[in-house]
């Protein structure tokens, strides 16, 4: 039945883009499922940082960087086996975000740079998140050698492998970091999007009670590396991606 409905939703939520008839949320009340303890991750307030939710995934968007501050997702054994949608690449500017904060199409064209998805397509359980994932909001410019390299096969493809494997929910936060700060990072197109230093990828094995991260240059000369520690990750990037849980040792 899920499936069913699936490509109708689809295409209402682009007819609802093309309307403007889609309102950003305040907070993540619509969709702390996406959250570990249904608790978004904690960090300094920033005046053009708004809240989205999606029917796979949950961003919080930066209006000053122009792409995701973070994506969270909820992954598991079961929503991998569903992850059988074929890709679209259809690549749209969100609506929901004001014309001002948010990428276009234009940005990207000739920059040298991939629209790289935080919250991967390879993820999607239904058409309507698929469609959903190619929101611009849920990009960042990414050095297409890493994109479709190291990320892709070291990263993204070892996080469904693993969510795969779970016995329980596994939580997925992906996000830029800026160095040595937004404002200071070099940027492309007329919109002028900010091009990250770094990526992250968080692990949190619920049932396990266990976190790691995956942190890469954003440069085509990037090549894996192990993963550091969530205590590293938060040191790196002043953010609390998991509050209330305390990790096994």
């Amino acid at each position: 039945m899920y499936r069913f409905f699936s490509t109708a939703r689809a295409a209402l939520f682009f007819a609802l883009l093309s309307t403007g008839a889609v309102h950003a949320s305040e907070s993540f009340s619509a969709c702390r499922q996406f959250f570990a303890k249904g608790k978004p991750p904690v960090l300094a307030p920033r005046e053009r940082n708004r809240a989205l939710c999606y029917d796979a995934f949950a961003i919080l968007h930066s209006g000053e960087s122009k792409t995701p501050v973070f994506v969270a997702e909820r992954l598991s054994a079961e929503t991998m086996a569903e992850a059988q949608e074929k890709r679209t690449n259809r690549f749209f500017a969100d609506a929901r975000l004001p014309a001002a904060e948010r990428a276009t199409l234009e940005d990207y064209l000739g920059s040298g740079f991939d629209r790289g998805h935080m919250a991967p397509a390879g993820d999607m359980r239904s058409a309507a998140a698929m469609a959903q994932s190619f929101s611009l909001a849920n990009m960042v410019p990414q050095a297409p050698e890493h994109n479709r390299g190291p990320w892709a096969k070291s990263v993204e493809q070892a996080t469904r492998k693993y969510a795969a494997r779970a016995t329980g929910d596994v939580y997925v936060i992906t996000g830029p970091f800026f160095a040595p700060s937004i404002a200071e990072s070099p940027r492309i197109g007329p919109g002028h999007v900010h091009v990250p230093k770094y990526l992250y990828k968080l692990v949190y094995d619920e049932q396990k009670n266990r976190a790691w991260a995956y942190w890469h240059e954003n440069d085509n000369a990037a090549r894996g590396s192990p993963p550091i520690s969530y205590a590293e990750l938060k040191r790196r990037t002043g953010i609390d991606f998991l509050p209330g849980v305390t990790l096994t040792p």
